[in-house]
């Protein structure tokens, strides 16, 4: 598997953009939980370095993404920033609405303002004025999209750890609100909890 690269971040470079922002979103599938997307800035003139071998977050080990996101987090290169949708909202909107929701407050919130945006996926933020385009599997592709995976990812999983001490006996702690077979049998012997989206639920 090759490692995401700076091409797509240079080429804007090249172009004359100076703040180029990769967005990724982690816990779209999920029966419980928020979702939660990631933002990661690189400095104009950003060397991989010390960063190689990261990848998008389903590519590492839960030791890997810690070490990454703490690198991340303390480089003086990167700017970062992550964004949560919690069920009711989801909910309400429906996912796709709610991971739009995050990635337009990430676009306006981080700091420096991103000149252009690097989006995981297929479908570009209509709602923001800033160039951007969306790559499918930029996470694969993009050193900027994996490492804003990454940052999610562990927030994520922190989040659900949290809840695993408020609500013991769904395994949030182990399955982090996915669709396993240890969640569906919590779900059936302890019906939903305040954390489960309930559009999620209708055929459990």
């Amino acid at each position: 598997m090759k490692d995401p690269t700076l091409r797509y971040e240079r080429n804007l470079w090249n172009r004359g953009f100076r703040f180029v922002a990769g967005l990724d979103e982690v816990g779209v599938g999920c029966l419980a939980g928020p979702v939660v997307v990631g933002c990661v800035v690189c400095k104009k003139g950003f060397r991989i370095g010390k960063f190689s071998g990261l990848r998008d977050s389903k590519a590492l080990t839960p030791i890997a993404r810690e070490k990454f996101a703490k690198m991340l987090k303390s480089s003086p290169d990167i700017a970062w920033a992550v964004a949560k949708v919690y069920p009711k909202v989801i909910d309400r909107v429906n996912i796709f609405q709610a991971t739009r929701l995050a990635m337009v407050r990430l676009a306006k919130k981080i700091d420096p303002n991103p000149d252009f945006l690097l989006i995981d996926g297929a479908a570009i933020l209509r709602s923001v004025g800033i160039p951007q385009k969306a790559v499918v599997k930029g996470d694969k592709k993009i050193f900027s999209v994996a490492a804003a995976s990454v940052l999610a990812k562990v927030t994520r999983d922190k989040i659900m750890k949290r809840w695993a001490l408020r609500l013991p006996g769904y395994g949030f702690e182990k399955h982090k609100g996915y669709g396993t077979k240890l969640h569906y049998k919590a779900l059936k012997r302890l019906g939903a909890s305040d954390i489960h989206r309930n559009s999620f639920l209708k055929n459990v």
